[in-house]
């Protein structure tokens, strides 16, 4: 598997199960830094690619990252190292539920939260056991996610996720027992012609009107619209 090549970063992703996809790219350049992060957590990070994107966009003092599975660890690891940016990036193995606790204890907050996580909740899996830790929803629930999140969020930090736009409702919901309030959400299709296929969501605890905007990725085969062009252009090397 050919390392993936962006304009700041190389990201190595031969012993990840998942290799890097639009969501990733998506949500690391679409979450907002307006609010000056000083401190990033990355959940399940796989390659580390929204961590790298995020250090490149972003001052944050530190960015951390956690990863379940050993392999996409090391990968993270190996990714962080060989960055720019080695020295804010941190990368921990282990369950994110497990390791709620101990942030806690440390006293650790963070001003963003961010996770791509895994999504496919039907009941087929393939015969790679890799891939499917790294895809099923089971190996960390969406209430998990938004738990831990909850407990771990600074005053006015923000949670940011990519999910399919079919779960969208029922995150927000799930986001609302935990006093986390939509404040943006963007949908995006793959063209023109199809159907919404995910949701891009920002939560905070601040009570704040939610902005709502959609995102077409292609205008045909290979032919980017210039909204997606210009969300992505500071990491794509041909954008």
């Amino acid at each position: 598997m050919k390392p993936f090549i962006f304009k700041q970063f190389t990201v190595l992703q031969d012993k990840c199960a998942m290799k890097i996809g639009t969501d990733a790219v998506l949500l690391g350049a679409w979450c907002s830094l307006k609010h000056s992060p000083d401190t990033i957590l990355d959940i399940g990070s796989g390659t580390g690619i929204i961590s790298l994107m995020l250090a490149q966009r972003s001052n944050a003092s530190t960015i951390e990252a956690i990863e379940i599975d050993e392999f996409a660890y090391e990968q993270s690891v190996e990714n962080f190292e060989r960055s720019d940016w080695g020295d804010r990036l941190f990368c921990y193995h282990g369950d994110f539920s497990n390791l709620v606790e101990e942030i806690i204890e440390e006293e650790e907050t963070y001003d963003l939260i961010v996770s791509n996580p895994p999504f496919y909740t039907e009941n087929y899996k393939t015969k790679d056991q890799l891939r499917n830790k790294a895809r099923f929803s089971e190996s960390l629930p969406f209430h998990d996610l938004i738990k831990g999140s909850s407990k771990l969020l600074s005053k006015h930090g923000i949670l940011a996720v990519i999910i399919p736009f079919k779960e969208e409702n029922a995150f927000i919901k799930l986001a609302a027992d935990y006093n986390l309030n939509l404040k943006r959400v963007c949908r995006v299709k793959g063209n023109i012609n199809s159907d919404v296929k995910r949701s891009l969501l920002e939560f905070s605890s601040d009570k704040l009107t939610y902005t709502e905007e959609e995102l077409t990725i292609e205008k045909k085969r290979h032919q980017y619209t210039d909204a997606y062009t210009k969300l992505t252009k500071d990491f794509y090397l041909k954008m």
